[in-house]
């Protein structure tokens, strides 16, 4: 589902007045965006599932105080996921996990086994970056994720992250560096 920008700045003001659909319908268009973005960072479905829903009741309960002139409602959104994340890990005085969390493939009867082998294989190479992926940053995790999986531009990530294009850019630059050095390290130490 996906509206112009007109139709989801309408749909805000609707909401914002207090109209309920409107905002049902900003919560199906940003529903499946905001549960990746949330899914990869702490790698648990139900967990995943929960903090969605935590970000919806407090966009719906902070949509008064919205403003759309300093950030779009999309990038709204993305930081009050954040800031759950961020919540979520401090109160249980954890590490975050990596992005991907290794949910296992189990082959079924009919797969072949060359189908089988592929799939060992994709979750092995989807592990090693998982594990890559978790020692770095929580700002490179941010926004690798934000890049690469949510495929949003440099602009929209500044606005998420409030910080310039130019800083975004470092970031997901020393950020992919860094990851390729882990990787190339970890792939190494297998040949030993």
């Amino acid at each position: 589902m996906s509206a112009s920008p007109d139709d989801e700045a309408t749909l805000v003001e609707c909401a914002i007045a207090g109209d309920t659909d409107a905002f049902g319908r900003l919560y199906l268009l940003h529903l499946d965006a905001i549960y990746r973005y949330i899914y990869f960072r702490v790698g648990d479905v139900h967990e995943a599932e929960d903090l969605t829903e935590q970000v919806f009741v407090r966009a719906w309960e902070a949509l008064p105080r919205y403003q759309a002139r300093t950030s779009p409602f999309s990038s709204w959104l993305y930081r009050i996921a954040h800031n759950l994340i961020v919540d979520y890990y401090r109160r249980r005085h954890i590490q975050p996990v990596p992005l991907l969390e290794e949910q296992g493939h189990e082959s079924r009867e009919a797969v072949a086994e060359a189908a089988a082998l592929e799939q060992v294989i994709q979750a092995e190479e989807m592990h090693a970056l998982a594990q890559a992926v978790a020692q770095l940053t929580e700002a490179q995790q941010q926004v690798l994720v934000l890049r690469f999986v949510e495929g949003l531009s440099h602009d929209k990530i500044a606005r998420i992250v409030n910080k310039s294009q130019q800083a975004c850019r470092v970031i997901q630059h020393r950020a992919l560096i860094a990851l390729n050095r882990i990787l190339q390290a970890g792939g190494d130490d297998k040949q030993c």
